[in-house]
């Protein structure tokens, strides 16, 4: 038998608490969601949400290393075989 009795309702807070939670370092969502006894679907599905998962805001922009080379030297062509094909 499954689980009686009323489904739990999360505020729009509650759900962007727990979607922060997963996006720390060493934290899995299925953790997460154990500790919240929610399903790791839903959980999957508030992350997919614009409203609960967080936007580029919330990440600190930075800058990656490039290394500038010199442009690879053209690839020699080959002359066309004779022959039939």
């Amino acid at each position: 038998m499954g689980k009686r009795g009323r489904r739990r309702i999360w505020t729009d807070d509650e759900k962007r608490m727990i979607c922060a939670q997963t996006r720390l370092a060493g934290v899995s969502v299925s953790q997460v969601a154990r500790r919240y006894d929610v399903n790791t679907n839903l959980v999957f599905t508030w992350l997919r949400d614009p409203r609960f998962a967080g936007t580029a805001e919330d990440e600190t922009p930075s800058f990656l290393p490039v290394e500038v080379v010199g442009a690879a030297p053209a690839p020699a062509v080959r002359a066309a075989a004779e022959g039939r094909v």
